[in-house]
């Protein structure tokens, strides 16, 4: 299948507007879910000076790593929201997913960080105090957590940032450890021997659970990799186009939140230039109905084999053979 003159229309004016609406409202939200986590941070880290808790001491550094991961990302957005240059063909979008594996460098850095503070108490255990106030921490902790990660998630999938919903999933698990340490307040309460550091390296072990997924997530971006259903989607759609008699190629890929599309579909080999345009165009179209934050598409034409297999124009790439290898 040859690769080059394709078809594409990237009608750059609407879609870099439609670009740095979407960074404008990826930047809002991670603004404000970092004042709400420091916030939220801020009154834990009070109530474990006071207390002692090791659990409370983890769920607090995860909850500052967790708002800190806004800073990258908005470094991030304000990059993708660059013009492509000759150099940068796509633009700085990538930055993007880039700013993922920071994400999930200091997602790693706190399952260290609360993971050793555990062990350290196991060695060296420390009487945990007010109990109450630590298990009001806890409940602090998972509505802080939760407002943040519906907020992130919302406008993630809205603006399709596959790493702005990671960071919202993130801070959803947050929440959920944060309750964790009501229940290690709990068992000191009870009298539970080491209840407190071993509820810790418990939450050790969902922190590094929730590093697998978002690194799943942010590799999975930088690999080009894309939800099946999509490709699906716009196999689907582009065969549906008159005028299409096959797909033989659709290939996506995210470069931030800006989905691209290429594709190698099939027309009578006897169309003219204007109706094999056509057809083209009518396929992008329906495919941008289709696909949801889609930003460029290119689409080739490849015109119908002849039946003979013997003649001249059953191969029309015969020329590339050796390239195509």
């Amino acid at each position: 299948m040859a690769r080059g003159h394709g078809h594409g229309h990237g009608h750059g004016h609407r879609h870099s507007d439609s670009a740095l609406e979407t960074s404008a409202r990826g930047m809002r939200a991670l603004w404000i879910s970092f004042g709400v986590l420091l916030v939220t941070a801020a009154a834990q880290a009070v109530i474990v000076a006071l207390s002692g808790s090791v659990a409370l001491l983890g769920d607090t550094l995860h909850n500052v790593a967790d708002a800190l991961t806004a800073v990258p990302l908005a470094i991030a957005f304000a990059l993708g929201r660059r013009a492509a240059t000759r150099r940068f063909t796509y633009g700085l979008g990538r930055a993007e997913d880039l700013a993922g594996l920071v994400v999930v460098v200091l997602i790693a850095l706190s399952a260290c960080a609360a993971g050793y503070q555990a062990v350290s108490r196991i060695i060296e255990p420390r009487a945990v105090e007010h109990l109450a106030l630590v298990a009001v921490a806890g409940a602090i902790g998972f509505l802080g957590n939760e407002l943040v990660a519906r907020y992130r998630i919302r406008v993630g999938r809205e603006i399709g940032s596959g790493a702005l919903v990671a960071d919202g999933l993130h801070a959803r698990t947050d929440g959920l450890t944060s309750l964790v340490v009501v229940l290690a307040a709990g068992g000191t309460w009870a009298g539970i021997p080491y209840a407190d550091p071993v509820v810790g390296l418990g939450m050790t072990v969902l922190i590094v659970l929730v590093l697998r997924a978002a690194a799943r997530e942010v590799f999975g971006r930088l690999l080009d990799g894309v939800d099946p259903e999509l490709v699906d989607r716009a196999e689907l759609t582009l065969a549906d186009t008159p005028g299409v008699r096959g797909v033989t190629a659709v290939r996506l890929r995210w470069v931030g939140h800006r989905l691209f599309a290429e594709s190698t579909i099939v027309a009578d080999a006897d169309s003219t230039l204007l109706a094999a345009h056509t057809v083209a165009v009518e396929a992008e179209h329906r495919l941008r109905h289709s696909l949801r934050h889609l930003a460029e598409v290119t689409i080739h034409i490849d015109p119908a084999p002849h039946p003979d297999p013997d003649h001249p124009a059953h191969d029309h790439h015969a020329a590339l053979a050796h390239h195509l290898r």
